[in-house]
């Protein structure tokens, strides 16, 4: 029932707000340049995604106006110093190997966050890290 009330209410959000749902990235066949030239057209609106993201070591540093993805993101070893205005994750959420330092607008991660060898795993604790996001699953520092 928590859950139909969530995508209720995230239905309704976006309704209101005009957010773009981009299904996965095989639309744009696995490129990330390509959905972000087909966003730039669109006039870069918010957007989110209801499957898996996998950018493991490609040289972006932004997000851009992501603010949800339903499924997995995999962001290691990729150039990202903050998630901006990504707020959930449905999966899990690799930053291992990145040069993180904020974690934005993010408020839940679904499955298990893993923060290995970035500037975030050195200044906070798994405990602070609990208190700032809702992580579902283990945090791996």
């Amino acid at each position: 029932m928590k859950d139909l009330i969530r995508k209720i209410l995230r239905e309704y959000q976006e309704e209101q707000e005009k957010i773009l749902v981009v299904p996965s990235l095989e639309y744009f066949n696995d490129d990330w340049n390509s959905l972000q030239s087909f966003l730039e057209k669109k006039g870069n609106p918010k957007w989110r995604t209801g499957g898996d993201l996998n950018l493991y070591r490609t040289p972006i540093e932004s997000l851009g106006n992501l603010i949800s993805v339903g499924g997995n993101l995999n962001l290691y070893g990729t150039s990202i110093k903050s998630l901006g205005n990504l707020t959930s994750v449905g999966g899990y959420l690799t930053l291992h190997y990145t040069p993180i330092e904020s974690l934005g607008n993010l408020t839940t991660v679904g499955g298990y966050l893993n923060l290995g060898n970035t500037p975030i795993s050195r200044k906070y604790t798994e405990k602070k890290i609990r208190q700032m996001v809702n992580v579902e699953g283990e945090i791996f520092m």
